[in-house]
């Protein structure tokens, strides 16, 4: 019993160190979206690149970056040459990273004057270059365009920050004292993360620290492949369209994935995978801002397979030993340089939603129907003195077998505790206003089950502003399950002075918006799951009561009659099914 709960103790205690990592940083940093979306990450990896634990508020996408980095860090500079105090960092797509915005982040953790262990942090700092403010270039064609490269450097020594980096980061920023503002808050978090994890090496020592991580693998390498051995077995084949790349608009791009699940009972070592997902047969990458670096395509796959399994498992290396993942070289989920990764939201969302659609189809009594994902957008000045707002909003969730789909959520993994910033820093920071943010009525798929509605948010700028956008399924709508109708599309909109309405391209760069206009951000919604005719008319009553459908759908779709003198209420004697 005593051992057991040591165990258990020791294991908070590293999430908790990372945790507190990453709090670190969202409190020190300078950037809006990191201050006020609260998007830090922070893990604790060992020398050998396995991820030992990270922060609650990490993503996927970022612990599987810093994993998938910390071996290439390592081989451009030797653990032997790292000294007490020294911090790396990196940004390199196509050596783990993400892209060129988000720094990645590590310091060493001796134990008898050799690195053991790695504290790290990773956000997405305000700027470093490329064709638009805060890191967003829709209309890329080449890595060169999204911004300022950085290979494994030294970061920082126990007496601060290199000069010769401050100044690389502060010659390609638009807003250099905020990135560096950011650079000391990520340098801050890995030295409190190290701080805890050193009084963890004092209290355990070295060997039984290192034997309680091993058996915190194990134990969840376990726990996964139980939860694996109770999905139905054999290969589920499935795939999901990009709407286009931004450069090309008629031409749709296509992830493709074979999930195989082993027989049950099948050898267990720990390099026998619990499960496969071979994305072979996806499009070739592109030259153009829709491909994915392996590390964020490794983050997607591991998340959506971790939607069917029991959410109390542990997220370390133990899990991954379970998961298979293959990512063809030179495809949209491997680019290989120049092609840009800047969109990577894209390719991976749409392998996220391919795996989700393989295993729904195997267990349809926990399949879930196509969502609306997060649509990225900038706000920036024309001109210095620059200012940035560099945001997301987020899709409905498609319904789930038995379930209606939750609103304006999306199905994300990419996304820090906040996600969208609260509208009066907003306001206070840049020179615009927030007029409504609301959820749009009719936008979730009819079914049986229906899909989560969509957002509307309307900025009016104060000041003339660039505007720069990155989505997707907005040409295509999500689709329904099982008789499951589609999600409404969501777009980008501007609103001239006069009032009138103009819909922009899903993926714009730079376009100017004047004083007195405004962005609309519209997200897509979720599909359904089953008829819409099976729908009971208490449920369809209380969408109308609670403005989700209007009594058009309510009637034309849904097949309810309303006595024409009566309110809506929530009795079943006010309505009738056509």
């Amino acid at each position: 019993m005593t051992e057991s709960l040591t165990a258990e103790v020791l294991r908070n205690a590293l999430v908790v160190a990372a945790e507190e990592a990453s709090i670190v940083v969202v409190r020190s940093a300078y950037s809006t979206f990191i201050v006020e979306g609260s998007d830090a990450s922070a893990a604790i990896l060992d020398a050998e690149g396995r991820l030992v634990a990270q922060s609650m508020a990490t993503t996927l996408m970022n612990s599987m970056a810093l994993k998938v980095a910390l071996p290439e860090l390592l081989d451009d500079i030797p653990a032997q040459t790292m000294r007490p105090g020294d911090v790396y960092a990196l940004n390199d797509a196509y050596r783990g990273g993400v892209h060129t915005n988000d720094l990645l982040v590590y310091r060493p953790v001796f134990v008898d004057a050799r690195p053991a262990y790695f504290t790290a942090t990773m956000i997405h700092v305000s700027d470093l270059g490329g064709l638009s403010a805060g890191g967003m270039a829709p209309l890329a064609t080449d890595i060169f365009l999204e911004g300022l490269q950085l290979p494994p450097v030294r970061l920082a020594t126990a007496s601060g920050p290199e000069p010769a980096i401050e100044a690389i980061l502060r010659a390609n920023s638009r807003t250099p004292d905020k990135v560096m503002g950011d650079v000391r808050a990520l340098i801050a978090g890995t030295a409190v993360a190290a701080t805890r994890l050193e009084a963890l090496l004092v209290e355990h020592g070295p060997g039984r620290l290192a034997s309680g991580i091993d058996a915190y693998f194990d134990y969840t390498e376990t726990r996964t492949r139980a939860a694996l051995a109770e999905l139905p077995e054999g290969s589920h084949v499935s795939s999901y369209a990009i709407d286009d790349d931004g450069i090309d608009l008629s031409r749709s791009h296509t992830v493709r994935v074979t999930v195989t699940v082993p027989p049950a009972g099948a050898p267990a070592a720990h390099d026998a995978p619990g499960i496969v997902l071979d994305f072979e047969g996806t499009d070739p990458q592109v030259p153009a801002a829709i491909n994915s670096s392996s590390s964020q395509s490794l983050a997607a796959a591991v998340f959506a397979v971790r939607c069917f399994l029991d959410p109390a498992i542990p997220m370390n290396e133990g899990c991954l030993r379970a998961i298979d993942v293959r990512l063809p070289p030179g495809s949209l989920l491997n680019a290989h340089s120049p092609y840009p990764c800047g969109g990577r939201f894209v390719p991976i969302y749409a392998a996220m939603e391919a795996i989700f659609q393989a295993l729904s189809d195997a267990m349809p009594h926990r399949a879930i129907a196509a969502s609306g994902i997060l649509q990225p957008f900038s706000i920036a000045a024309c001109a210095a003195p620059y200012w940035i707002h560099l945001s997301y909003d987020f899709g409905g969730v498609g319904a789930r077998a038995g379930k209606d789909g939750p609103d304006a959520t999306g199905v994300h993994f990419g996304i820090g505790r906040n996600s969208v910033p609260q509208v009066e820093p907003v306001e206070s920071r840049c020179p615009l206003i927030v007029e409504s943010v609301e959820t749009i009525p009719d936008s979730g798929g009819p079914g049986r089950w229906r899909g989560g509605l969509g957002s509307r948010t309307v900025f009016r700028f104060l000041a003339d502003a660039h505007v720069t956008t990155r989505g997707d399924r907005l040409r295509n709508a999500p689709p329904g399950r099982a008789g499951g109708l589609p999600g409404r599309l969501g777009g980008f909109f501007r609103r001239h002075l006069d009032g009138t309405v103009e819909r922009l391209n899903s993926k714009v760069n730079n376009v100017r918006f004047g004083a007195g206009e405004a962005l609309i951000v519209e997200t897509t919604g979720g599909g359904g799951i089953g008829s819409p005719a099976d729908r009971p008319a208490p449920e369809i009553l209380l969408d109308l009561t609670t403005g989700k459908i209007t009594p058009t759908t309510a009637q034309s779709t849904y097949g309810l009659r309303l006595a024409p003198t009566e309110a809506p209420s929530a009795s079943d004697h006010d309505v009738q099914r056509a």
